[in-house]
């Protein structure tokens, strides 16, 4: 039984971007007022621009190009299908984990 449901309001959604972007600014702000360099500036940007490309692959590149049946709602899913004992064929065709396995690693998380 899920915690929360599914956010569906287009407001709140946005809200809810609105304020990842804030807090986002807000915590780089801070970093650079508490550390005022341009190595700091740079090793921030290419924090948050290595995160963002994670991001991509882990959501969109494994989804459309590696296993088009996977879905994903959040971080944990993705590591559930990387972690998950998944084989792959002679065809490239991937082996589904069974529900059991599956129940399994939930417990563990």
């Amino acid at each position: 039984m899920p915690v929360h449901k599914d956010l569906t309001s287009i407001t709140w959604i946005k809200i809810k971007g609105a304020l990842f972007l804030l807090s986002g600014l807000a915590c780089a702000a801070l970093l650079l007022v508490e550390n005022p360099s341009v190595r700091a500036g740079l090793l921030l940007a290419v924090a948050v621009w290595s995160f963002c490309r994670f991001y991509y692959f882990a959501f969109y590149v494994i989804q459309h190009y590696v296993d088009r049946e996977y879905r994903f709602s959040g971080i944990l899913d993705f590591a559930r299908y990387i972690f998950l004992a998944r084989k792959q064929s002679s065809d490239g065709a991937v082996e589904k984990p069974s529900p059991e396995t599956i129940l399994e690693m939930d417990e563990r998380i």
